[in-house]
């Protein structure tokens, strides 16, 4: 992604499983057998018109302590496996 030339020093890629429309928000992390970690994320908004996405990274920011702007999706607009690229500097 072009927006994304240069930033790629002080980033890192972080999986996540996203269930929409759950009666409470929350996140937990999970290890895959071949040692990375993904996170659960639950959301109450709907999947629908990108709220559910918005959800996602307002819960994740909160979690990580981070501003909200810091959290980009990379893959998985459309479906429950996404990809985030966190900024941390």
């Amino acid at each position: 992604m072009a927006a994304d030339a240069g930033k790629g020093e002080a980033s890192r890629l972080v999986a996540l499983r996203v269930t929409p429309k759950a009666r409470h928000q929350g996140i937990s992390e999970e290890i895959a057998p071949d040692g990375s970690v993904r996170y659960r994320i639950q959301v109450t908004a709907p999947a629908e018109g990108g709220k559910a996405n918005a959800a996602v990274i307002a819960v994740l920011a909160k979690h990580l302590g981070l501003a909200k702007s810091r959290i980009t999706l990379v893959r998985g607009d459309s479906g429950r496996d996404k990809l985030v690229r966190i900024e941390t500097e």
